[in-house]
Parts: structure tokens; sequence; C-alpha cells
């Protein structure tokens, strides 16, 4: 991921605060010379100068925020201070509402707000049971013919057929599926392609062509009418946005429904897969999941979401969010010049012993067990926080408890080979495959 400062960036003056304590330039290009990931420079960062602290990839410092009592400043208190400028996968989603800033950015969340709380939630709950259901079907199948399956493969599935349905009214087909396989292979690319636009572009053409076309031919299927067996779905919602607003061109409505099979499958995906390697490596959370209550309690529901809420404290949906200083201001006591950029980082965050002890061990009870977390605002905020929050997080999580509720009574994954690190690029996410069995479950 390159976060260099371009030419011009405006010099580190400081102000009314105290300086933001700056790391040795000798560690970065130590750094540099090995070639290593970004994570590992800012894990350094904050390790030698705490959670406001300042490194110099270019001319002008970046400052690395970590401290939870910052980050809420940030993200929360002063998302007008702090804006976003840029989305890393602008390319991919144009100008749907993860990138959209200003007042195009507020309508367009006003628009899709409602879909994702409250009743609206309730309307796609449907969605996501059946998707599950699906799921289980094939599990079942696999079990019985001791077939090998990719967890992660199967996550994806799972998740795209979720967010396809709630989109569309339809369930996930096959063709689609194989079509909006390109939307993985260029979020993945993002981080390496080249930094002219245009080139960029022109690597990953093909790709973005297959995801257009799959894009126009829901939105023409919804202008005919075709709403799905569960009733009309998000794409009616644009469509019915561009009836009264012309800002929704066929572009936007493009973009905004890209954004959403993006955002709405990717992150879940792999949320879900690292949690099923987490259960590899410490069966006894599942059984303690399963032990909390009966099947459809709500003590059941609450242990299964401790795991996935564990999985994402390790592994956050949002691992890395860029911000910019429109101004100038003072921060937890440091000067921030206007023009200097920042990296809020919920994976350090998550990480931090003085937050949360035993940090790199996986221990579901954290989000279990009365006071076993840290109640700061800005300890946890694996979507974000503030008014640029993830809108789907109640969607991600509803998802994933729903799809575990199905799955983890009937079927234990057998890995025939795990990977061996995390890739760090949009999110983080497992490094290779994930070939299981399936043991066939107990009558």
């Amino acid at each position: 991921m390159d976060i260099e400062a371009g030419p011009g960036a405006p010099p580190y003056r400081p102000g009314g605060g105290r300086p933001v304590p700056e790391v040795e330039p000798a560690l970065v290009e130590r750094w540099r010379s090995a070639g290593g990931e970004l994570v590992e420079l800012l894990s350094q960062v904050r390790e030698r100068c705490g959670g406001i602290a300042a490194f110099r990839l270019g001319p002008a410092p970046t400052v690395l925020v970590t401290d939870p009592h910052a980050v809420q400043h940030v993200l929360a208190r002063h998302p007008e201070r702090y804006v976003k400028r840029s989305h890393r996968a602008r390319l991919l989603i144009g100008d749907g509402v993860l990138a959209a800033t200003g007042a195009a950015w507020k309508r367009q969340r006003r628009l899709l707000q409602g879909q994702f709380t409250g009743p609206g939630m309730r309307r796609y709950e449907r969605r996501i049971t059946a998707a599950a259901r699906s799921t289980a079907g094939r599990w079942e199948e696999y079990a019985r013919t001791g077939q090998t399956l990719d967890v992660g493969r199967e996550m994806r599935r799972f998740a795209l057929d979720a967010i396809w349905r709630s989109l569309t009214g339809h369930a996930l087909d096959d063709e689609t599926e194989r079509e909006l396989d390109a939307v993985a292979v260029v979020a993945a690319a993002l981080p390496t392609l080249p930094a002219d636009v245009a080139d960029a572009r022109d690597a990953v053409a093909a790709d973005l062509a297959r995801i257009d076309a799959v894009a126009r031919h829901a939105v023409e299927a919804a202008r005919d009418g075709a709403a799905g067996p569960d009733g009309p779905g998000l794409v009616h919602v644009l469509l019915d946005a561009a009836a009264e607003h012309p800002e929704y061109t066929g572009r936007l409505i493009r973009d905004e429904l890209v954004t959403l099979l993006a955002a709405g499958h990717e992150t879940t995906a792999t949320t879900l897969t690292w949690l099923y390697l987490f259960l590899d490596r410490h069966p006894a959370a599942r059984e303690e999941a399963l032990a909390a209550g009966g099947e459809g309690t709500g003590e059941r529901r609450q242990a299964i979401q401790a795991l996935v809420h564990e999985t994402l404290r390790l592994y956050p949906a949002a691992w890395i969010l860029p911000r910019h200083a429109a101004e100038d201001d003072t921060l937890a006591g440091y000067t921030v010049a206007a023009g200097t950029d920042l990296l809020v980082c919920p994976y350090l965050t998550h990480r931090d012993p003085g937050l949360w002890p035993d940090p790199e061990h996986f221990d579901p009870r954290r989000f279990s067990v009365p006071d076993a977390r840290p109640t700061r605002p800005g300890a946890y905020l694996p979507f974000g926080m503030g008014p640029r929050a993830c809108l789907g997080a109640q969607f991600a999580l509803r998802e994933s408890t729903i799809l575990l509720e199905h799955l983890l009574p009937a079927h234990t994954p057998s890995f025939h080979s795990t990977p061996t690190k995390a890739e760090y690029g949009i999110t983080v996410r497992p490094s290779g495959p994930t070939p299981a069995s399936l043991a066939a479950p107990v009558p």
C-alpha cells in the first residue's frame, strides 16, 4: 500500500501543542531495506513513540493514531477536521458511498442508511437465512461424499449470495458467481497497481468489464420489473432514487451497486474464514459457544457473536483508516498542522496490551464475560466509528451469526493445510487457500 507523501506536501510546523513524537529516519530506512509490510512499520512506530506518533515516508510526516481517545477525536468528534480524501478502491467502486465526499456522500449515505438498520435490516434477514441454508446444504453434501472444500471460497460464496439476494431478490447463480470473482481479483490487485490512473485501469480492464456487465444486467432486470422471489431489492431502491434525484445517473447506480457488492461480501467472507482458522487452533471455543443455551436461544446467539467479535478484534474489517487534516488542530495535546496525513489503525488499537490483556490470544470470552473488554470509546472499532463508520456493520454481523448458527452445530472442518501469514490490502486476508474436509454429522 503506497501512502508516500506527494510533492509539495506542507512542512510540519508545531503550533499550540507539543510536536508529535517522531521515530528516527533510520527505523524507516531499515524497514524499506527489508521490504516489510506497512503494518510492520506501524507496529514499530507505535512501540517506539506510543499511540500518537509520526514517521516519514516522504518530505512531510504521516501521523499514526492508535490511542483510543485520539481515535475518537479524529473519527467521531471532529470528522470535519479530519477528512477522507480518496478511497483506495475508487478504481473499482467509482463514486459509490465509500468513496464519495462532501454533500454527495451525505446524500448517498442518507439514502442507504435506512436499508441497513432497524426495519430495513429485518427486510433482508430472510434472504440472508436462505443463503445460509444453501451453504448448509452444500456442506451436508461435502460431508456425505468426502469431497474437499475450500473454506475461504465457501465463505465468499455465502457472503456474495447473501448480498446478491439483498440487491436483486434472486439467489446467486453459478455464472454470476464466476463473473463476480473479478471483484476479488481487482480488490487484491489494488495495492500493486501503477500510480497512474489510466495505467491502473488498463491493468484490470478485463475484470472491470466483467463487473460492469454483471451490474448492467442486474440494473436492466430491475428496470424491467424482474423482482426476485422475495420482492424488490436494493437495486430497486437505487432506481427509485434515480426517478427523483437526477444525480443518480446510470454511472452512479453502477458505482453504488458495485460498492455494495464489494463491501457487502469481501469483509464478511474474510472474517468468517479467519474465524474457522481460529476454531481449528482453539476447538474449545466452538464447544463453549455451542454449550451456551440451546439452538435458537439468545444465549447461543450471544456466544456465537462473541466468536465473531473476537475475530474482528484481531482482524478488523477496516484495519487502517486514512484521514487528512483539513485545518490546524490539537490532538490529545499534540499539534497537527493542516495538510497532515493521518493513519488511524484499528488493527493496532485492538492489539494494544494496555487495552487488551494478552492481545494476540484468541479469547471470545472478552465479549461474553461482563467487564472483560475495555469500555473506552475508540478501543474497539472493527467497522470504524463516527459518521463514516461502515454502513453495513449490522448486516455483516447478522449474516455471520446466521451462517454460524447453521454450520457450527453440524460440521467441523478438518484443514489439510492452513495459510502461514496474512496479506494486508484493503482487508487483511489469509495468504493462501484453506482446503478442508468435513466429517459426516452425527445423527
